[in-house]
């Protein structure tokens, strides 16, 4: 298989690196193209190439895969497909430029220095070029599970969007501390702050912008701030406020928890054999 990577960051060179066959990269920067090819092994091409590849994967921002998807269609023979994060944009986009070849929605849910992860895909027209790099991932280690663009957007919305800004908003307020006096809690918050931090800044914009979400975190944040109420105020009714917020996240939280475990012994009773 020949492939042309469009994005040339380390989602674009993960990619290159799991999939079968001779890889190429284009990006909007020669020399980071240059760069991944020497990593992995490749090539680097002109980002308007008139070479055509079997199979183009655009690994590039959220933000622009749209107009990276119109740019890049005619390059591929038999497939295209993204990784980029989002599913609607790239999902619709190649239906419109690509009506004829195979069409497939990757999201790696992770960093590419802690794969193998899960991988939801929106298999939106698939055919051998697509199950192969399907096929690829999941000999990677990766858990690639069948998803819907509705699905797997929603949950973006709160498992990234959300999770990010809550984190981000924990790393502005909480003040510096001597580690000693870390609790089990904040110690895990604030390497997960290293985590977010330690990332690209502009792959944390685009989620943020892509699929919001921050408002309700800021909402939340101050409905608790509302029920904690004021020290020089009465105790019992904020007490009983903050208790119902409390209760309210818990069950929220507890919820998810039995829904998936329902729907694990769903699953494990519909694959039992008869005996």
């Amino acid at each position: 298989m020949t492939t042309l990577v469009v994005g040339a960051g380390a989602m674009g060179r993960w990619v290159a690196q799991t999939v079968p066959g001779d890889v190429a990269f284009a990006d909007t920067d020669p020399a980071a193209a240059e760069a991944a090819a020497a990593t992995v092994g490749g090539r680097a091409v002109a980002l308007d190439t008139d070479e055509t590849f079997e199979a183009v994967c655009l690994a590039v921002p959220m933000t622009v895969v749209a107009q990276a998807i119109a740019d890049h269609a005619g390059t591929a023979e038999q497939a295209i497909y993204d990784v980029t994060g989002e599913m609607a944009t790239p999902v619709e986009a190649m239906r419109e430029h690509a009506p004829d070849l195979e069409r497939v929605s990757f999201h790696p849910l992770f960093a590419p220095e802690n794969a193998p992860g899960n991988v939801p895909v929106v298999a939106d027209s698939p055919g051998p070029v697509t199950d192969a790099v399907r096929e690829a991932m999941t000999d990677a280690g990766n858990d690639v599970f069948e998803t819907t663009v509705a699905e797997h957007d929603e949950a973006m919305r709160s498992v990234q969007a959300k999770a990010h800004a809550a984190i981000l908003a924990y790393g502005l307020a909480a003040d510096e501390v001597d580690d000693r006096f870390h609790t089990p809690v904040s110690a895990v918050l604030d390497d997960l702050v290293g985590q977010v931090t330690g990332g690209e800044e502009h792959v944390y914009a685009s989620i943020q912008r892509v699929f919001g979400g921050a408002a309700e975190v800021a909402d939340a944040a101050s409905r608790i701030a509302a029920a904690a109420g004021d020290h020089d105020e009465q105790p019992d009714e904020y007490s009983d406020a903050f208790a119902a917020l409390y209760r309210e996240a818990g069950r929220a939280h507890h919820d998810s928890d039995i829904a998936q475990a329902t729907d694990r012994d769903t699953t494990d009773e519909t694959d039992e054999s008869p005996e």
